[in-house]
C-alpha cells in the first residue's frame, strides 16, 4: 500500500518533466520553422520581383471596369498602381536610380491628372442624365397641356361657329316663310311682304358674313395653338436628342487608353532599370 502511494507522485513528476521538455522542443521547432518561412518570404531575387511587378502592371493596364460611372473605380485603381511600384522599390534586391524615380513620378502625376479630368467629364455627363430625364418629363407635360387647351378652348371656338350657323339656318327658314305668305289688299300687302323679305334677306346676308370670319378665326386659333405646341415640343426634342448623344458617352470608359499608357510607361521604366543596373541583371542571371 505504502509503495504504491509513494510511486504515484514520482511517475507523475516524470511525466510533467517530459511534457514540459517536449513542449519546449515543439516550440523551438515552430519558432525555427517560422523564422525560416520569414527568411524565405523576405528573400526575393531581382528576377522574381521584376517579373511580379511587370505582370501586375500589365494586369492593371488591361483591367476593365464593369459599368458606368467608371470614375468610381479610379481611386482603387490608383492605390493598387502605387502599391505595385512601392513594393517593387522597397525590395532589397531593387536599387531604383534617379532616372527610374523620375519616370515613376512623371507617370503617376500624368495618370492622376488624366483620371481627375475624366472624373470631371463624367460628372458633367451625369448632369446630362438628369437633364435628359427632366426634358423627357417636360415632353409629357407639353403633350398634356396641348390636349387640355384643345379640350378647353376648342368648344368655345366651335360655339361661336355653331351660333352663327344656327342663326343663318333660322334666317333662311324665316325667308322661306315670308316668301310663302299670301298677300291681300286689306291684309298683308305686297309692299309689306317685300319689306319683310328684304329685311330678312339683309339679316341673312349679315349672318352669313359673320359666319365666315367665325370659321376662319376658329381655324386660325387651331393652327396657332398647334404651331406653338409643335415649336415648343420640337425645341425640347432637339435638347433630348443632344442629351442622348452625351449620355451615350457614359457607356465608354475614357480611362482605358490613359491607364494602359501609364502601365506601359512603368513597364518600360522597370525594364530600363533592369538593363542599367549590372548587379541587378547579374543577380537575375545567376
Amino acid at each position: 500500500m505504502g509503495y504504491r502511494t509513494q510511486s504515484g507522485p514520482r511517475r507523475s513528476g516524470q511525466k510533467f518533466q517530459r511534457s514540459q521538455h517536449e513542449k519546449a522542443k515543439a516550440k523551438n521547432r515552430k519558432r525555427g520553422g517560422k523564422n525560416k518561412l520569414m527568411e524565405e518570404k523576405q528573400v526575393a531575387t531581382a528576377e522574381e520581383i521584376t517579373e511580379k511587378t511587370l505582370n501586375s502592371l500589365k494586369r492593371l493596364g488591361e483591367q476593365k471596369f464593369a459599368i458606368s460611372p467608371f470614375s468610381e473605380y479610379f481611386d482603387d485603381w490608383l492605390i493598387n498602381f502605387k502599391e505595385v511600384l512601392s513594393e517593387f522599390e522597397m525590395n532589397p534586391a531593387v536599387d531604383a536610380d534617379e532616372a527610374f524615380v523620375k519616370e515613376r513620378e512623371r507617370a503617376i502625376s500624368e495618370i492622376e491628372k488624366q483620371l481627375a479630368d475624366i472624373k470631371c467629364y463624367e460628372a458633367t455627363l451625369n448632369l446630362a442624365v438628369r437633364d435628359l430625364a427632366d426634358k423627357n418629363h417636360l415632353l409629357v407635360e407639353i403633350d398634356a397641356e396641348y390636349a387640355a387647351q384643345t379640350r378647353e378652348l376648342g368648344p368655345k371656338g366651335n360655339a361661336e361657329v355653331q351660333a352663327c350657323t344656327l342663326n343663318v339656318h333660322n334666317l333662311e327658314e324665316e325667308l322661306e316663310r315670308v316668301r310663302a305668305l299670301k298677300t291681300s289688299f286689306f291684309g298683308f300687302t305686297k309692299k309689306a311682304k317685300a319689306q319683310k323679305e328684304a329685311e330678312t334677306l339683309r339679316k341673312l346676308e349679315s349672318a352669313k358674313a359673320s359666319l365666315e370670319p367665325a370659321i376662319q378665326n376658329f381655324k386660325v386659333w387651331q393652327e396657332k395653338l398647334h404651331d406653338e405646341y409643335e415649336k415648343k415640343k420640337q425645341a425640347v426634342i432637339a435638347d433630348v436628342e443632344r442629351l442622348e448623344k452625351e449620355v451615350e458617352k457614359l457607356e465608354t470608359d475614357r480611362s482605358v487608353e490613359a491607364r494602359q499608357a501609364a502601365a506601359e510607361a512603368l513597364i518600360n521604366a522597370v525594364n530600363a532599370l533592369f538593363q542599367r543596373k549590372p548587379a541587378f541583371a547579374d543577380e537575375a542571371a545567376s
